[in-house]
């Protein structure tokens, strides 16, 4: 199951893969980061069609089309602000992946990447979201069988470390 997992040191917005996830925020409208990457690359359009989707809650996720990307859609999941993780964060993290998998299924995704979410603005450890990132796409794997390659796309060396890591310790 785990040669379906690949890390990826990438700009996620250039990846020919069926979808990808936007860590988003609560608006969907765009900011910085990952975020602010995709909305760039997908063009206008994207933004337009996200003003419809009436924001978003943290640990949910919706779907637009990837406009301008190689990507046909876009999953914009809003990660937590790490809070020292008294608040829950982990489950709404978990919540995250849980979603944009259910989002992989009904449209019948055969290939999704991730970046890291919640780990960098919103300060969630990158080992602990890693791990949860890991575990959720595991089981996800194993409900899935017509997904075929889930990328995790890391933007530095300590990510991608912290990522490769946890796919070791999860096997």
């Amino acid at each position: 199951m785990n040669n379906r997992i690949e890390l990826v040191s990438s700009d996620i917005t250039t990846l020919e893969v069926d979808g990808i996830v936007n860590a988003a925020n609560n608006s969907l409208l765009g900011g910085g980061g990952v975020d602010g990457a995709i909305h760039r690359a997908a063009g206008p359009a994207l933004l337009e069609e996200c003003r419809k989707l009436n924001g978003c809650e943290t640990g949910e996720a919706k779907i637009t089309k990837g406009h301008n990307l190689p990507a046909q859609y876009v999953i914009h999941t809003v990660g937590p602000v790490w809070h020292g993780g008294t608040t829950g964060e982990d489950d709404l993290l978990a919540s995250c992946y849980q979603e944009s998998f259910k989002f992989a299924r009904e449209f019948t995704l055969q290939s999704i990447a991730f970046p890291a979410i919640s780990t960098g603005v919103y300060g969630f450890p990158k080992h602990r979201a890693a791990h949860i990132a890991i575990r959720e796409t595991l089981k996800a794997l194993a409900e899935n069988k017509g997904l075929a390659r889930v990328l995790f796309v890391y933007f530095n060396t300590e990510t991608g470390i912290a990522y490769e890591e946890a796919l070791q310790e999860e096997r």
